[in-house]
């Protein structure tokens, strides 16, 4: 299994009149974790796109637990549990400053060449970099 934590602060341009992170956000910290649990790996999404492979959001689910506030310092656990194929899955733990999951999410993605659409299998180089976490 590959996992990757990235801090992200709650800003105010996240909340709502509550002080609570807007439920929509999420996505996007899922967003923001996927792109940095894959930079970590040397892979980065301008590369596999100036080669042609898109990564469209197939599905995505999200478990609101308990609300992220105004100005705290999360922890966006991403995880693979296994090696993609045509998808590829990411499932998400958002973590407060005092270690309780705030929400749990999973996003899965398919490659798609972008000349024709079509549907492809995960490239290469994201597999080897990969493969050493799942040995």
């Amino acid at each position: 299994m590959y996992q990757y934590d990235f801090p992200y602060r709650v800003r105010y341009a996240d909340v709502d009149q509550m002080g609570y992170m807007y439920y929509g956000h999420y996505a996007r910290l899922f967003e923001i974790g996927r792109v940095e649990a894959l930079r970590n790996l040397g892979l980065r999404y301008r590369d596999f796109e100036e080669n042609g492979i898109i990564m469209p959001v197939y599905e995505n689910k999200s478990r609101y637990l308990s609300p992220a506030k105004y100005d705290e310092l999360l922890t966006i656990r991403v995880k693979l549990e296994k090696l993609p194929s045509a998808r590829i899955v990411f499932h998400y733990d958002i973590i407060s400053e005092n270690g309780d999951i705030l929400n749990k999410g999973e996003t899965t993605l398919v490659f798609v060449k972008m000349e024709n659409n079509k549907l492809v299998p995960c490239p290469s180089n994201m597999i080897e970099a990969l493969r050493p976490y799942f040995a």
